[in-house]
């Protein structure tokens, strides 16, 4: 589906941020896990997490849903090889969290995907599993999905580099309680996204799993252990509000986001301190943000290490912003649905963006006007390329339906917002 996206003069009003996806993902999984019935308040099914959570059904869970609450009855730790290969769409975090999780069932666990997802680098947690008692490889001996996982984690010490991806690290961690032994874990070099751990080790507690980090060595410790049921409610996701937060920035505004906590736990956060940088009035209170902006930014210096799905955000708060925008430290990025720096870069040219594509980000100067461009089926390219038609108009984004991997009722909340 094709979308076009003309100018808003204004935009105004209160909603309620999206269920986090990054909670969602990893509260499936862990009450998949459990030993007994969990209750979620207020998931997200998006096609992204709807992949995680239809994986536990696969290997064992049953699940009563309704829009605001989703029951799980676990698998004690204990999941069922699964009766068919698991396509797992376009969820890399699905597909991470699950080759470890996996190789707790007997029997052999196919893991695929659509043709991006086969793109994802899984080498690393591969490699790092084989020292805990793990068999796991791809088919096609790449290092990418398809993946096929052997039962059978047994334990022990193991190390993986924290400068590719924080879900391989979320995904030994998740299952190391499961294991037959203590498990250490060692992260090597540079830990990036480290809040998306930190995230994870959050949940873990609630659903009774206690994990020992230490913050000077970058290393767990894990004891054997079980997942208790648990009653959680989903807080709101600040990377799916970013684009509500990038419009109210861009756009003269006035709005509220409910259920944003002020001391969540993820990364992406970070953006009410970039759009204040660029000059935007930000308040938060306890569980909501307020935005009001004029219409006119000014370009800043960003250091996305920790935040880089909001890569497509800044960079198209950039390209409206008067100035040279300079995102940095987001190589990583390169290893999402898309490479997404060089698919930001090329798109955003394609709308008379003056830019510099780096090795690890983008030196981006403002200046932008309407155009065709493509999604690259990336569903935060498509959002972020929406938020640029809402300031200048006449943007037709191709391949626009896929922003339903993470905020499927993200067309609807625009247009409520720019109605008035």
């Amino acid at each position: 589906m094709d979308l076009t996206v003309q100018a808003a003069n204004e935009i105004t009003g209160t909603v309620k941020a999206p269920p986090s996806k990054s909670y969602s993902h990893r509260a499936f999984l862990m009450a998949f896990l459990a030993d007994g019935e969990s209750t979620l308040r207020d998931p997200l099914y998006s096609e992204d997490t709807l992949a995680s959570l239809n994986t536990g059904i696969e290997m064992g869970s049953t699940v009563k849903r309704t829009e605001s609450l989703c029951s799980i009855q676990g698998v004690a730790g204990k999941p069922k090889t699964p009766y068919d290969v698991l396509d797992l769409k376009n969820s890399g975090t699905t597909l991470r969290i699950m080759t470890s999780l996996a190789s707790l069932a007997d029997g052999f666990t196919v893991l695929t995907g659509d043709n991006s997802l086969k793109t994802r680098p899984m080498q690393d947690l591969l490699d790092a599993l084989k020292p805990l008692g793990v068999t796991a490889c791809s088919t096609r001996n790449d290092g990418k999905a398809p993946i096929i996982v052997k039962g059978g984690f047994y334990g022990g010490e193991t190390s993986i580099k924290g400068d590719v991806s924080s879900q391989f690290i979320s995904s030994i961690i998740m299952a190391a309680p499961l294991a037959k032994k203590p498990v250490d874990l060692k992260v090597k070099g540079e830990f990036i996204s480290q809040p998306y751990v930190m995230m994870t080790l959050e949940l873990m507690n609630k659903f009774g799993v206690k994990v020992d980090f230490d913050k000077t060595e970058n290393s767990f410790h894990i004891e054997p252990q079980s997942y208790k049921p648990a009653d959680y409610t989903v807080e709101g996701d600040y990377s799916s509000a970013s684009y509500i937060i990038a419009a109210a920035a861009a756009l003269k505004s006035d709005v509220k986001i409910k259920n944003l906590m002020k001391d969540s736990k993820q990364g992406d956060k970070i953006i009410l301190d970039i759009v204040r940088d660029m000059g935007c009035e930000v308040k938060v209170k306890n569980n909501e943000v307020e935005i009001k902006g004029q219409g006119m930014l000014n370009g800043v210096d960003v250091n996305l290490q920790n935040a880089p799905d909001l890569l497509p955000t800044v960079a198209a708060l950039g390209a409206m912003a008067d100035g040279t925008t300079n995102i940095y430290g987001v190589e990583h990025a390169r290893f999402k649905e898309t490479d997404r720096i060089h698919t930001c870069s090329t798109e955003l040219s394609k709308l008379g963006v003056s830019l510099i594509e780096k090795r690890d980000g983008i030196q981006i100067n403002g200046g932008v006007h309407g155009g065709v461009v493509k999604s690259h089926m990336d569903h935060r390219l498509a959002m972020a390329f929406y938020i640029v038609g809402l300031k200048v108009g006449g943007i037709c984004i191709k391949d626009a339906s896929v922003y339903k991997v993470s905020f499927p009722d993200f067309p609807d909340i625009m247009k409520k917002l720019t109605a008035g």
